[in-house]
């Protein structure tokens, strides 16, 4: 075989494999979802954009100590008539021309610390919205997890659905055989028939659900719906079996000193206390410096020319100019009270956001606790359950047991299940959301 030959059948290979191979479907993480969702969440995006309003804010502060320049230019025309006063007549109208040109230039030298104060407000509201920016991030976060845990728990249920699908289909063969052979009446056969298409339906209700959390967190992830989207699924025991702080003080003090929210809080009041630094500066005199030149021309000076005008007529200036409020209908006074105000009302935002905090908290704690009790009874009561069932399962292919009495330990083992598989997933929520106050990132990973 020749070498263009060779050639050719490695081409037509590599393109028939092309052709073949299905195309991988992308399986999301939680932290693939968390990312995804941070960078195109419409709420995430805003609290960035805030911000950017923040940077340029505090840059026009610290701008604002910078000389205001300004540039003028002015021309008119007026028309008069000259006057003969020896004959007391007037002649045509004649047109005469001006022009005044300016460049100016002032500065505020002092305005009671005004402007400093000002810069920096608007530093503590920079970092302010930087904090708040993190408060909705990590907002989005919990949501997800929720939504991703959610869509873990709809799969379980459709799995345990089939399981309980096949299992009652095999015991309604069985039926059949034996209520042909006479050993059991047809109601017993018609009960397993029906606890089949109740099954059936269960597992249609489960697998509509897995669909609805599928859309939720895909719409949380600002990402179109698609049929393709698959999740991950972590090692839920080993998530869930590992020992877990519950004390609530140790906790809440750390959670103080990481929170964005505490941070965001105490920023804004002291950002607030500056309002009230602000608005006493008004009660100060301005201090302002001035300087500037002028010149002009005019077309009737016929006898010098327009840049010889100009420069006879040049004329710099400089100069000092001092406000003193006198007074001012006690708009000073009402802004300082005022201010006041908003000090007391920062205050009291700060406390009840620290207040929330622990409360939290707290509530967090108590979930873990409750949400371990429940997960310890739902695994004792589904292995007793289990040991029931298969009792029950060996009683009933014997004809020692009716389709009545299998059928009520049969849904109780179903009940066991659903009960054991919510208490996990409510365990590993609590487990979660309680990691996050103690500033553990949000991950299914560890």
């Amino acid at each position: 075989m020749n070498y263009h030959l060779k050639k050719m059948l490695f081409i037509l290979l590599l393109l028939a494999t092309g052709v073949t191979s299905p195309a991988q479907t992308r399986i999301w993480s939680l932290d693939d979802c968390i990312e995804y969702a941070l960078e195109r969440n419409v709420t995430v995006l805003k609290s960035k954009l805030s911000i950017k309003s923040a940077e340029q804010n505090y840059q026009q502060a610290k701008n604002n100590r910078l000389p205001s320049l300004q540039a003028s230019i002015n021309h008119t025309t007026n028309w008069n008539k000259q006057q003969n006063t020896i004959e007391n007549t007037y002649g045509n109208l004649i047109g005469v021309n001006n022009t005044t040109y300016g460049f100016s230039a002032d500065a505020i030298l002092f305005n009671g610390f005004k402007l400093k104060t000002q810069i920096k407000q608007q530093e503590l509201n920079l970092q302010s919205s930087g904090y708040y920016s993190e408060v909705v991030a990590e907002s989005t976060e919990l949501s997800i997890l929720n939504a991703y845990l959610q869509i873990l728990y709809a799969e379980e249920e459709v799995k345990n659905a089939n399981r309980q699908l096949e299992s009652t289909s095999q015991q309604l063969v069985l039926a059949q055989e034996r209520k042909d052979l006479g050993v059991i009446s047809k109601v017993d056969y018609l009960q397993i028939k029906s606890e089949l298409a109740s099954e059936k339906l269960t597992l249609a209700n489960a697998e509509s659900n897995l669909a609805m959390t599928r859309v939720y967190l895909m719409q949380l992830m600002e990402m179109p719906v698609n049929d393709d989207f698959k999740i991950e699924s972590p090692d839920l025991e080993s998530l869930i079996s590992r020992q877990v702080a519950t004390e609530v003080f140790p906790i809440y003090q750390h959670a103080l000193s990481i929170m964005p929210q505490i941070m965001q809080s105490e920023l804004n009041l002291a950002s607030a206390s500056l309002d009230e630094t602000i608005a006493k500066a008004e009660r100060w005199p301005t201090l302002s410096l001035g300087a500037g030149i002028s010149s002009g021309w005019n077309n009737q000076t016929l006898s010098t020319s327009y840049f010889n005008q100009l420069n006879n007529e040049f004329n710099p200036y400089i100069g000092l100019s001092l406000y003193i409020p006198v007074f001012q209908k006690y708009t000073v006074r009402s802004a300082v009270k005022l201010a006041r105000i908003n000090v007391l009302t920062s205050q009291l935002d700060a406390q009840e956001t620290k207040n929330n905090l622990r409360k939290q908290i707290e509530q967090a704690s108590v979930d873990v606790l409750t949400a371990q009790s429940q997960y310890s009874a739902s695994s004792g009561k589904y292995e007793a359950a289990i040991e029931s069932y298969k009792v029950a399962t060996e009683k009933f292919a014997t004809g020692m047991l009716s389709s009545a009495d299998y059928l009520i330990e049969k849904n109780n083992q179903i009940t066991a299940e659903n009960d054991l598989l919510q208490a996990k997933f409510t365990l590993l929520f609590s487990y979660k959301t309680l990691d996050y106050y103690k500033g553990i990132p949000v991950s299914l990973s560890k």
